[in-house]
Formats: structure tokens, sequence, C-alpha cells
């Protein structure tokens, strides 16, 4: 097993810094972008597969509350897996929450994310 290893948040490959940009804007086309047509989104018990799914999750994820997002910490656990830890601020339940974005990537689009306290 490889232990994660602690980066600055600058240093997330490429499409993992373009989806969380376009997620914190709710620019849901963007977002998808960063996805491959056979990707898979866990957030929340609720698994998302494909292109149609996963843009209905964009579009609805968190759309009841209004939040501030900050990405407060990354890490590598190797070439293909990255994390990245995500501080929301609002009106929802407890109002503050760290949330890990589990990234797997498959060359230079994400083929899997999971999100979880």
């Amino acid at each position: 097993m490889t232990t994660p290893t602690g980066i600055r948040p600058d240093q997330l490959p490429t499409p993992i810094r373009g989806f969380l940009a376009a997620h914190v804007a709710r620019d849901a086309d963007t977002a998808l972008r960063a996805f491959t047509s056979t990707a898979v989104v866990v957030d929340d018990g609720t698994t998302y597969r494909g292109t149609d799914e996963i843009r209905r999750f964009l579009t609805e994820a968190g759309s009841e509350f209004t939040y501030t997002t900050t990405l407060v910490a990354a890490e590598r656990t190797d070439d293909a897996h990255w994390v990245a830890v995500n501080r929301l601020e609002g009106d929802f339940p407890g109002g503050v929450v760290d949330l890990r974005y589990r990234f797997a990537l498959d060359g230079d689009l994400v083929a899997e994310l999971v999100i979880a306290p």
C-alpha cells in the first residue's frame, strides 16, 4: 500500500484543479469535461455513472444551500490517485464540513471521484 504524501493544492493535476474550480463556480459543463465518458462519482451514498448521471450530480448537488468552498489540503497517493480536501461553510445542517474528494485518473481525465467526510 502506498502512503499518501501531502502536497500543495496547486500541485494537483490539471484535470483535478480544473474540475474543482468549475465545481466551485457551479459550471457543470466545464466540470463535466474533466471526466471520462464512463466515469463514476459517489457522493452522499449515491453513485452516478456516465456523463448524463454525472451532469445531474453536478447541477443538483448542494443546490439547496448557500456555501463557500475552500481547498485546504491535498495528497498524492500515486500517479493515478489524488485527494483534495475542501472545507464547506454555509447554511446546511452543521454549517461546516471538511470533505475529501478522492480522485482516480485515467490519463488526463477523472475516471472516479468519491466524496466523503
